[in-house]
């Protein structure tokens, strides 16, 4: 029997896609609170960059205030039919991006299926570059052979999402957190594509069916290059009024320090600098008790946002959550 050929390490975390109404306080967010590059395209789309690549975040107007889509670069053609074959083979339905998606998102050679949560997967080929310097007030970001990051989901359905993406991408288990939040146990799942520690965080309450979280990703991550940035950033958010979810802190599991603001569509944003690297000689998977070493510590919140969560947790329980099982594969063990 043939086994079909790994695409771990030539898949990265390239962009995503934003719907949201809120144009004036996301340009604010990104550009003068965050510290990345911004160029508007029209009325109803708007781009940030992180570096040479002509697209890192796409916004687009609609109702969702949330990322309705996740681009990943594939390295090669091959490695891009392998997952092309794999989506094929599961009878979903998919199609190429239009010549205008592709301008959109700074791309060639783009294709889109779903994903869990509603969440649009896309993949591409080669991105396009950006020669004029970055106007940004960030000294630098890391993407590069890691991608741009990672997206943190909260789930119902936490085997179902991690068969997703150990079957469409090949990902593989970096580690476990255990945490319990407001009361809440949770089991906190970190997926890995290349060298990166994770670039997609999967968290679940333990023992109920639930999801406390009103957007499709509960938060997404970019790391900066030098560690003056996440303090000049965390500065900026708090003079420009935005909110911040938790205080500076480092991460027990990749050792990343960090802080999270809320976005104006309402999910978080992670800043953060200098989490390990992955050696897939010598790691082993291994879980870790709670988020954080030291800090991470909630900022400003109130007896009434908890009792929201619980609320939105309480309501999910009335929902379908959207899986996608044709492309969720077979032999990944319920844990």
């Amino acid at each position: 029997m043939t086994t079909a050929p790994s695409v771990f390490g030539t898949v990265h975390l390239g962009y995503l896609v934003i719907e949201t109404q809120r144009f004036a306080d996301w340009r604010r967010f990104g550009a003068d609170a965050i510290g990345m590059h911004h160029d508007a395209l029209d009325i109803d789309r708007m781009r940030f960059r992180l570096d040479d690549q002509e697209c890192r975040f796409l916004l687009v107007r609609g109702p969702a205030e949330d990322v309705v889509a996740v681009g990943w670069h594939v390295d090669d053609h091959a490695s891009f039919e392998q997952v092309e074959t794999r989506v094929r083979a599961s009878g979903i339905p998919y199609k190429q991006g239009t010549e205008q998606e592709a301008a959109a998102r700074g791309v060639e050679r783009l294709l889109r299926f779903p994903g869990p949560k509603g969440i649009t997967q896309e993949i591409y080929t080669t991105p396009k570059l950006k020669t004029e310097p970055l106007n940004m007030l960030a000294r630098g970001f890391v993407t590069g052979e890691s991608g741009m990051g990672h997206v943190a989901i909260t789930t119902t359905k936490p085997t179902l999402m991690r068969g997703y993406f150990a079957h469409v991408f090949d990902a593989r288990l970096t580690d476990y957190i255990d945490e319990t939040i407001n009361g809440a146990k949770l089991k906190i799942r970190f997926l890995r594509v290349n060298e990166r520690h994770h670039s997609i965080a999967i968290a679940a309450v333990k023992g109920a069916p639930i999801d406390p979280i009103r957007t499709r990703v509960q938060h997404l991550n970019i790391q900066v290059a030098e560690l003056d940035d996440v303090a000049r950033s965390y500065q900026r958010v708090h003079e420009l009024g935005f909110t911040m979810a938790l205080s500076v802190g480092q991460h027990t599991n990749d050792k990343e320090l960090s802080y999270y603001a809320v976005t104006p569509s309402g999910f978080e944003w992670e800043v953060g600098w200098n989490p390990i690297v992955i050696d897939e000689a010598t790691w082993e998977p291994s879980t870790h008790q709670g988020i954080s070493v030291w800090g991470h510590k909630p900022v400003g919140q109130t007896i009434i946002d908890v009792l929201a969560q619980f609320k939105a947790g309480a309501l999910s329980l009335a929902q379908t959550e959207k899986t996608v099982p044709q492309l969720s594969g077979t032999g990944i063990p319920d844990d």
